[in-house]
């Protein structure tokens, strides 16, 4: 009896499992090749997607004489609604035909784009939602040379590729430069570095000459980590900019009348900031084709974000010395307490508890 229940067990493990190994690894493959102001393209699925799309049991009946033509409407439909392809307005696809491939167990599908005249070009998919694991892979060519390639799965966002002109130098400058600006001004921990270096004041000249050595400090080091040079692990950068921020705060109590030494240390501290602008940097894609002007315009940006902060509060505090120079000193006091206090805390949280927020 005991024997007759273990091989009743094994049948009807064997029964769950097959459905699982009935299913194919779930891959799909865009080609996308832009000339000539259209995109010819393919898309090319494993038959058992499409079967289960088109509710066909088995999956080998795809193949059937006349059926993927009879129903190339229907199954285009459902890649329509989890494909999207955008250049400044909603791409239409026009579907060409089909292609029965039984010795690899695929289908392949042709389409073409007409009027693809933008700088860039968006994509998205999310094909065949009724399998969480499905991945489409991306292959991206302009003029017939392999360009840019993506991986997409259920959730990932749109990716661009800018395609190589003026037009599309023009759309990495219009996306990059207002994320640099964005990226300089939420960011508390580049905010409070600046802040703590302009709380003692100086000439219009020094400040600008403080700025400029930051921003020489990041570029360098934005583009080498960017461009996969070198680039030390956030566990490391995060912490390293925190105490950046302690010692600016520091050196503003014990200087006094010294030496003003806020340039050199702008240009020192810049170099641990541009890592730190790297990693965003990096999560918000870098288009290939186009290296040069998205770093140049990020650091545009990041620079006119500075630029805003400076004059802010630059103005505010030169103000406030005018107006009464003894609150002006209490105010660079104050702050540069604040500003160490911030710095300290941000330290502690990066290294000890690396899971929070910062």
């Amino acid at each position: 009896m005991k024997r007759v229940l273990q091989l009743l067990a094994l049948l009807l493990l064997a029964f769950a499992a097959a459905p699982a190994l009935a299913h194919p690894t779930p891959f799909s493959y865009l080609d996308l090749d832009f000339h000539d102001g259209r995109v010819d393209g393919t898309l090319t699925t494993h038959v058992f997607d499409v079967a289960h799309e088109l509710a066909i049991s088995p999956v080998e009946g795809v193949y059937a004489p006349g059926v993927l033509q009879a129903r190339l409407k229907e199954i285009t439909g459902d890649f329509d609604r989890g494909m999207a392809l955008d250049a400044g307005r909603p791409l239409k696809v026009q579907w060409t035909g089909t292609q029965s491939l039984p010795a690899n167990s695929q289908v392949k599908f042709a389409f073409r784009i007409d009027g693809v005249t933008a700088g860039k070009i968006s994509a998205r998919t999310d094909l065949f939602p009724y399998d969480p694991q499905h991945q489409t892979f991306v292959n991206v060519y302009q003029d017939g040379l392999l360009r840019q390639q993506w991986i997409f799965s259920h959730g990932t966002p749109a990716r661009t590729y800018y395609l190589g002109a003026a037009a599309g130098a023009w759309e990495v400058i219009k996306t990059f430069v207002p994320a640099g600006i964005h990226h300089i001004l939420i960011g508390p921990d580049h905010i409070l570095f600046l802040c703590g270096l302009l709380l003692t004041g100086g000439s219009w000249r020094t400040l600008v000459k403080i700025v400029t050595a930051f921003t020489l400090g990041h570029c360098l080091t934005l583009s080498l980590a960017a461009l996969n040079i070198f680039a030390p692990p956030s566990a490391i950068t995060e912490p390293a900019i925190a105490l950046t921020i302690i010692v600016v705060g520091v050196d503003n109590l014990m200087r006094g009348g010294g030496k003003d030494f806020r340039a050199v240390a702008a240009l020192v501290f810049g170099l641990v900031h541009g890592f730190g602008f790297a990693s965003v940097l990096k999560e918000f894609g870098l288009p290939r084709e186009a290296l040069a002007w998205s770093l140049f315009s990020f650091n545009v940006g990041v620079e006119i974000g500075q630029l805003i902060i400076v004059g802010i509060v630059a103005t505010t505090l030169e103000f406030v010395r005018r107006q009464n120079p003894m609150i002006g000193r209490r105010v660079a006091t104050v702050g540069s307490y604040v500003v160490i206090a911030a710095g300290t805390f941000w330290f502690i949280q990066r290294v000890f508890f690396p899971g929070g927020n910062a």
